[in-house]
């Protein structure tokens, strides 16, 4: 009789430490982008990047491939790291996908609306008139994008918010190379008032209106301030038109 010999299972993968050190840095060049503190075509030099935050450069490479993921810096060959310089037609694109996913997700969020995600949206729009009444522009800048996020996040496509998540990066950075610092904030929070309403009449119908109207309205004027050049839109632009 053969006995047959007794085997364990093997373990296939090694496990990892845990941690967060590349989104961290990740979050710190995206936020640097955004606010305009990188300019597009800038080159991110990794050994001071790794020096003044403190670590070496290897989480510093990862987190720049991170965030090269998100289409917000490219990379060349034996030249390193670059902000992405986005132009008018790119950015418009981008306006475009935005529009399908939040006129898609409004029929969804409307049927998906519960008492307390709708509280949560009004809370979110007494944050950004409190945010506009302190002169908070960066953090309402944050916070708006936070607010069309919610819409998404209740009508329930997981998909449809990842998109969404990866354009408002893009997007933020688009109205970060205007150069044009939001004048009139509550005018900014005052916009989406009709949203919030529309939204809890429960009316699909006009929530894609108004929708469409406000998107249609941040794209229009941003674009136009972005084919201006900096200078250019700092002297004309329509603050109440700028930040949607």
């Amino acid at each position: 009789m053969i006995e047959r010999e007794e085997t364990t299972e093997s373990t296939v993968f090694t496990a990892l430490v845990a941690t967060d050190l590349t989104t961290r840095i990740a979050d710190q060049v995206l936020e640097a982008i955004q606010t305009g503190r990188l300019k597009p075509g800038e080159k991110i030099a990794e050994a001071r990047l790794a020096r003044e935050l403190g670590t070496s450069r290897a989480p510093v490479r990862e987190a720049l491939r991170l965030v090269e993921s998100h289409g917000l810096v490219v990379s060349h060959p034996r030249r390193g790291f670059f902000v992405h310089a986005y132009d008018a037609d790119e950015l418009a694109d981008v306006y475009d996908l935005r529009e399908c996913l939040e006129l898609h997700a409004a029929q969804g969020a409307v049927d998906r609306l519960t008492p307390e995600a709708l509280a949560r949206v009004e809370a979110q729009l007494a944050l950004l008139v409190s945010l506009a009444e302190e002169g908070k522009t960066q953090k309402q800048v944050e916070e708006d994008y936070a607010l069309h996020r919610m819409f998404l996040e209740i009508a329930g496509n997981r998909r449809v918010l990842r998109t969404f998540d990866q354009i408002a990066m893009e997007l933020r950075a688009g109205i970060a190379l205007t150069g044009v610092v939001y004048e009139d904030p509550k005018e900014l929070a005052r916009s989406h008032e009709v949203l919030v309403e529309a939204l809890r009449a429960r009316d699909a119908a006009r929530l894609r209106v108004e929708l469409a109207e406000h998107l249609e309205d941040a794209r229009h004027h941003v674009l136009a301030l972005f084919r201006a050049g900096p200078a250019e839109a700092a002297a004309h632009a329509t603050p109440s038109q700028l930040l949607r």
